[in-house]
This record gives structure tokens, sequence and C-alpha cells, in this order.
């Protein structure tokens, strides 16, 4: 999935000659905090609600303000594993997606963002979550897959935290069954740590929640 099949139909943009007052209005009916600047097919930059805050006469249009104002944006055929990190550095509600001329054609919101994100990882499909900790030299994801599939499973996504400071990684994996009581049992054999295992629907739930609270407070939003 790549940045072009995430663009929100419903975000508006901004001319310099709306007013801080009105940006604010439309900002809190798509529920953002930010919105791009564009004039014509130009991204000029993206004001956030604290930028309209700081002015002295919000009822003004913007173009009378000498902003401050950031420019982060995305290329239509990026990744969405690109955009999210992008969205994820600068705190952001949405990002401006430019085409291959430099032209705006739209914004991703951070809602549209997780629903992406939501399907690429395969949350959607069932089956049970389990988290590996090990150093990053010991990570092999011939050998994980191989483990899995002599049990008669798949994996269907995976992906990999780092601790900070360390040489140690998490690998949270996701496997086609509920009942992975067997592959715990072969990967113990292998001496691999299980830091955690979700196999029922409550604790998957919270395993999602967990995940998307952790994003969410990291986007400070």
């Amino acid at each position: 999935m790549i940045a072009k099949d995430l663009i929100s139909e419903i975000v508006p943009s901004l001319k310099t000659s709306d007013t801080g007052t009105q940006a604010l209005q439309w900002m809190e009916i798509a529920r953002v905090s930010h919105l791009p600047i564009v004039n014509e097919k130009e991204l000029l930059g993206l004001i956030s609600d604290n930028d309209i805050y700081d002015l002295n006469t919000p009822e003004e249009p913007i173009g009378n303000h000498p902003l401050s104002i950031s420019t982060p944006y995305v290329f239509a055929e990026q990744h969405i594993f690109e955009v999210a990190e992008k969205v994820a550095r600068y705190k952001l509600t949405l990002i401006p997606v430019l085409n291959e001329k430099k032209e705006f054609i739209g914004v991703i919101t951070l809602h549209d963002l997780l629903v992406g994100l939501a399907k690429v990882t395969n949350i959607e499909q069932t089956g049970a979550i389990l988290v590996l900790e090990m150093n990053i030299r010991d990570y092999s994801l011939v050998e994980l897959a191989q483990i899995v599939e002599s049990e008669d499973a798949k994996i269907i996504s995976l992906y990999i935290s780092s601790c900070e400071e360390t040489t140690q990684i998490d690998v949270t994996i996701k496997i086609n069954k509920d009942d992975i009581s067997r592959i715990i049992a072969s990967l113990n054999r292998h001496n691999y740590i299980i830091k955690n295992t979700f196999m029922d629907n409550s604790d998957l739930n919270q395993f999602y929640q967990d995940r998307l609270d952790s994003f969410l407070r990291y986007l400070n939003i």
C-alpha cells in the first residue's frame, strides 16, 4: 500500500486568503489539528491549530501573517511505512501528498493511516500473536518461518521492535491459527524466549489497543 491509496476525500486545503478562524472551524469539522496551505497546486506549508492560536488577529487572512510553518510531505508512490514514519517524526494529524512534479494532490489523515496500517499488518485476519525476545544477532526470519511451518501454520505478519541502547529486540509474530500451543512448544525446544502470547479475542483486542495507544502517545495526541 502506498501514499496515494490513503488520500482523504474530505479534508480541505487552505488558501492564503482564508482566515485563521475559518481554518480552526475546518479543523474541528475534519477532526484534525493541521491543514495544508496551497496556492493552486503548490504546497506552501502545513499550519497547526497552535500556530493559529498564536496569531494576534485570527480573523484576518493567514497570508497577512508572517508565519514560520513546516512543510513535511510524502510523495504519492511512497510506502505506507514511510508515511507512518514521517507522521510519527513530526507528530502530525495529517500529512500532505505530492506527485512526481511536487504538485499537491491531497492529504493523508492519521485515521486513514491507521486504517491502512491495520490492513497491511493483517489485524483483521484471525490468528494468534506471540512476542519473542532475543538478541538481534540471533534473529533469523528463515528459521522462525521453518519452525512455524513445521507445525502446519503460516506467519501472516511480523515486525521488530528494538530496545534503545541495547542489542535486544522484540519480534512480534502473527500466525494464521488460534491455537499455537504446538508452535510455542517447538520454539521452546529451539531455546527461544517467549515474552508474551495472545490467543483469545480479549487478549488480542487488548494487544491492538495497547499498540494504538502507544502510537498515539508518541504522536502526543
